[in-house]
């Protein structure tokens, strides 16, 4: 099995679970990639040993033939492992050595039997949709799409105006200081942070979820995702922030933006015995009793 490996930082708590799971691919004689920071960062505290030709910096690195990509991180460092996997279809699958995760769902106390599981293959992979920026005009343009959300939000002080039309028909004008247009996928985000709902992956919607709206009868809003929807924003500074999942640019044209669901998808490989409600509850402590 060819393996890629990405992440960016180990911390000294994980470091143990980072050197199992390495092990772990040891034993079943996996050839294993790696991300040329990530290993530089942990090379010099253990004897597992890469050489320069299993490095990888950028996704013209990877080939088709690799079977996963393993994430080692938060929800953040699987979000920028789509930017690697992009139309290659690697599946992607991540370890989280954090404490929230969502995209991250193997727990480092699981890392043994979840590497067994894959390499005995008792898993499913699932489809994700992407949003894409259509015409970037020169913003984000290298890689214009996103598994979470696509947001524009204000960079001085004052709030923007964000009009929104979806399939040439008005839908708002939202004044607030921003606005996030998300996946399914991307429902337990940011756009869960500001008052967004929990949407289930596979669903075909786009989650509308302004950002501090001046109006507060403006809510969260669910539409289907077969629109491509236009922003157009002003602004008194001439200049916003435009951000597709954690890469963001400031934007100073005055072109609106046209966002679609990708004519792409990426695989999420999702063990057996998984499940979606689980995690939530998991992660969000639903029904757990805290009182003393």
């Amino acid at each position: 099995m060819k393996i890629a490996v990405y992440g960016k930082k180990i911390t000294a708590e994980f470091f143990p679970y980072f050197q199992l799971m390495c092990e772990k691919f040891r034993q079943y004689g996996a050839e294993v990639l790696m991300y040329r920071e990530l290993y530089e960062n942990v090379a010099h505290n253990f004897d597992y040993q890469v050489s320069h030709n299993y490095l990888f910096e950028q996704h013209s690195d990877l080939d088709k033939d690799i079977d996963f990509l393993l994430s080692v991180g938060g929800d953040g460092t699987f979000l920028e492992s789509v930017s690697f996997v992009r139309k290659s279809l690697i599946p992607i699958i991540g370890i989280n050595s954090g404490r929230l995760g969502f995209l991250a769902t193997i727990s480092r106390e699981n890392i043994s039997e979840s590497i067994d599981a894959i390499f005995s293959r008792k898993f499913t992979l699932e489809k994700r949709s992407l949003i894409e920026l259509v015409n970037p005009g020169g913003v984000l343009k290298e890689f214009p799409f996103a598994l979470n959300e696509f947001a524009v939000q204000k960079k001085g002080t004052g709030m923007i105006s964000i009009e929104v039309t979806m399939g040439g028909n008005h839908l708002n004008t939202y004044w607030a200081d921003g606005l996030i247009i998300s996946t399914p996928t991307g429902s337990t985000g940011y756009s869960m942070s500001v008052g967004g709902p929990i949407v289930i992956p596979g669903s075909k919607n786009f989650i509308l979820s302004p950002i501090a709206p001046h109006n507060l009868t403006v809510r969260p809003m669910v539409i289907p995702d077969d629109h491509e929807l236009t922003v157009r924003v002003s602004t008194r500074q001439d200049a916003y922030w435009v951000s597709m999942d954690s890469r963001s640019e400031v934007y100073t044209g005055y072109a609106p933006l046209k966002i679609r669901k990708a004519g792409i998808f990426i695989h999420v490989l999702k063990l057996e015995g998984m499940d979606y409600f689980e995690t939530l509850r998991s992660k969000l402590m639903w029904g757990a009793d805290k009182r003393g």
